[in-house]
């Protein structure tokens, strides 16, 4: 379970929180959704779809609601007059690194290939406080911590107290689940509280089941915590009939999700462009991904920010796709002499193969 530093809340307690301190803490929600996501897709580039269908299939599942909780937070900040920021250099994280307000000393995230260690890593990224134990986990809010959850639902308590008038009157900057599935229109307190109960809900589970919320497989999609340990598990979490107890309604014992270990490329740990000598296929390759990765921040700050149209959805999601398939053909060495190389996600505006 990762635990956040209390500066994370500042200027959210109070009977009268301030507009600058919820956005800023909406900001930071921002970063820290993001924070996750080269990690995940680092491990997903690292399994052979042919090999490892199934567990890359799970991975993407948790990457595509990682973006949509980007959104939501996103569109909570629009609603109370906020701008989003997620195109420049310090948005992306270097690594190894912490999360965005993690606490010194806790676990660090790293690009790495899928691994059993790498697993256990996302699991406590995910973890709620009381994995399985669903009533201990509804009294979350009455506990005092610096947990994600909790992070999330002091934003809630303090975007209850702000009054009326600090919402825009009319839908301001809003990705809507016309674009999005998933996504919900922020318009005041009460739809503002569902937007980060999904995010809470489909990270952690509900208080009563580790079943989540619209995911992206419909409803009734286990939760990140659940869904990865599937994984760990080698087998699909399901409902157990008659369970002796609530903490036990839920067990692995469905079918087998399989990993084979041939199907992983070995991809390096921690890359950066500066690995490979200037001019080489491989540094090519990689520069090129990451002018891809930073066009696409690009393009999703524009939808938050004003263009939330079709066209701008759509070129986001044929950037999506040219960033897989550029990561794949790394990843198999199809394009770097049959070397694996590994995408760094580094900042970079232009695209030196096309200068």
């Amino acid at each position: 379970m990762i635990t956040l530093h209390r500066s994370v809340l500042a200027g959210l307690h109070g009977d009268e929180p301030t507009l600058t301190s919820i956005r800023a803490a909406l900001q930071r929600a921002i970063e820290l959704e993001h924070s996750t996501i080269p990690v995940y897709l680092y491990a997903y580039f690292s399994l052979d779809p042919e090999k490892n269908g199934e567990a890359a299939s799970i991975i993407k599942s948790v990457v595509i609601e990682e973006m949509l909780h980007m959104v939501l937070a996103a569109n909570v900040l629009n609603a109370i007059g906020g701008a989003p920021s997620v195109s420049h250099r310090r948005f992306i994280p270097t690594y190894p690194s912490h999360l965005p307000g993690g606490v010194e000393g806790q676990l660090t995230l790293h690009l790495r290939p899928f691994s059993a260690d790498q697993l256990e890593a996302f699991i406590e990224v995910e973890e709620p406080r009381d994995p399985m134990d669903y009533e201990a986990h509804a009294a979350l809010a009455e506990v005092p911590s610096t947990t994600i959850g909790e992070f999330y639902l002091t934003i809630s308590r303090a975007i209850e107290r702000l009054p009326a008038s600090a919402f825009a009157p009319a839908p301001r900057r809003q990705v809507g689940p016309d674009l999005m599935f998933g996504s919900l229109l922020v318009v005041d307190a009460p739809t503002a509280i569902g937007a980060l109960d999904t995010i809470i809900q489909q990270g952690e589970g509900t208080a009563s089941s580790p079943e989540e919320i619209d995911g992206p497989g419909g409803v009734n999609d286990y939760s990140h915590f659940y869904r990865l340990s599937e994984l760990k598990h080698g087998r699909r979490l399901v409902k157990v009939p008659d369970a002796p107890s609530r903490q036990f309604a839920y067990q692995f014992v469905g079918d087998p999700v399989i990993v084979d270990p041939s199907g992983i490329f070995n991809l390096p740990e921690d890359p950066v462009a500066s690995d490979h000598p200037a001019g080489s296929p491989a540094r090519n390759q990689v520069e090129r991904f990451n002018a891809t990765y930073t066009t696409l921040l690009g393009q999703l700050h524009d939808l938050l920010n004003g263009h939330n149209d079709f066209d701008t959805f759509m070129v986001s999601l044929r950037t999506m796709s040219d960033l897989e398939d550029q990561a794949r053909a790394m990843a198999s060495g199809a394009r770097t002499s049959g070397e694996p190389v590994g995408p760094s996600f580094e900042y970079r505006p232009a695209d030196p193969a096309r200068r």
